[in-house]
């Protein structure tokens, strides 16, 4: 796969292994080097940012592409990589600062749920894909669900059932959404928060919702500059917003700590006396006078201890090295986890430039 020759002012998303590629492939019968266990059957697919014209203003706002390995009796039947077709990867007209959960670039994960591949994106509707990485359409669940749709939703090992939220620039900026294993949209709560936040992920688990409300805020500068549209504000605070599963939003308590910013959550549990446990990757801050065109502080492995009642998170770094992505394996999802995978960025990504 062609791709274009990077220099020095080359923004580090645009080159070395982030660099964009420019063209569709397929290929089959894969060589593999070793063995493929035969009980692995399935289809590998990830997403990532990948700018149709190879190049984008911010490593967040790429065209999507997936790339799939489909895996079947020890062999590696085929490879593809596909664009999501959205409307905006089709021509569609932009409109800078008007809401619209159709406008998508579908760039940031990729899940399957009650029969359904989806490719996501955290400011739009999900756009289903066939099992060979074509785009069928929107899922909005029959009509019902009117807002975004987080890139990074959470399957319940236990029930099947699949929960997310979406934010957005106007009241509410907040909704919690969950749907059952058959893929029904069960429930949708708006969730109040002070002002529209970056929100990335969340957490769960086997009894809780949890919402990170952190101080990363909508910035109408940057909105008007055609960038990611929030900043740091030292005024926010930071608080974490539990909510028990199955019940309505006067369950909701909000829980302090202290100002930080979180891309990705690892996974959280509880413990036999109630005390929900979060691990996530920490940031100290993040985009303080606008969004990082350039790069990212270091991240680290942290620990937020919440006993019942508490109104302050109990705080606990776990770890020195810099890391990102962290995650557990999907079946402990909610559950108790004693290892947690993450990638171990070695060094500040900001030297990438």
């Amino acid at each position: 796969m062609s791709q274009v020759e990077a220099t020095a002012e080359t923004p580090f998303w645009e080159r070395g292994n982030l660099a964009p590629v420019h063209e569709e492939v397929t290929a089959f019968d894969l060589p593999v080097e070793g063995a493929i266990p035969p009980e692995l059957n399935g289809l590998y697919a990830r997403n990532g940012a990948n700018p149709r014209e190879g190049h984008s203003g911010h490593w967040f706002i790429g065209d999507g592409m997936l790339h799939g390995v489909s895996l079947k009796n020890g062999r590696a039947e085929w490879y593809r990589n596909r664009w999501v077709r959205t409307p905006r990867f089709n021509g569609a007209p932009r409109r800078p600062g008007v809401p619209d959960i159709r406008s998508s670039v579908a760039n940031t994960n990729v899940i399957a749920h009650a029969g359904k591949i989806m490719a996501l994106v955290e400011n739009a509707l999900p756009m289903t894909m066939t099992r060979e990485l074509d785009t069928i359409g929107f899922q909005d669940y029959g009509g019902k669900l009117d807002t975004p749709f987080t890139a990074h939703p959470k399957i319940c090992p236990v029930t099947g059932e699949l929960h997310f939220f979406g934010y957005g620039f106007v009241p509410p900026f907040l909704t919690y959404h969950a749907v059952d294993a058959s893929g029904e949209l069960m429930r949708s709560i708006p969730v109040p928060t002070r002002a529209s936040t970056m929100m990335h992920d969340f957490a769960m688990t086997s009894g809780h919702i949890v919402f990170m409300d952190l101080p990363v805020v909508f910035d109408m500068p940057a909105a008007q500059c055609g960038t990611m549209p929030f900043a740091w504000s030292d005024s926010y605070g930071a608080r974490l917003g539990i909510l028990k599963r199955g019940a309505g939003i006067e369950s909701l308590r909000w829980v302090e700590i202290e100002p930080c910013y979180v891309f990705h959550v690892a996974n959280a549990f509880e413990e036999a006396d109630g005390t929900i446990v979060i691990d996530v990757a920490w940031y100290k801050e993040l985009w303080r006078g606008g969004p990082s065109a350039t790069g990212f502080d270091k991240a680290f492995l942290k620990r937020w201890r919440i006993p019942p009642g508490a109104a302050k998170a109990q705080e606990q770094k776990l770890d020195d090295r810099s890391i990102e992505f962290p995650r557990v394996n999907d079946s402990h999802a909610g559950l108790h986890h004693d290892v947690v995978y993450a990638v171990d960025t070695g060094k500040d990504l900001a030297r990438q430039r």
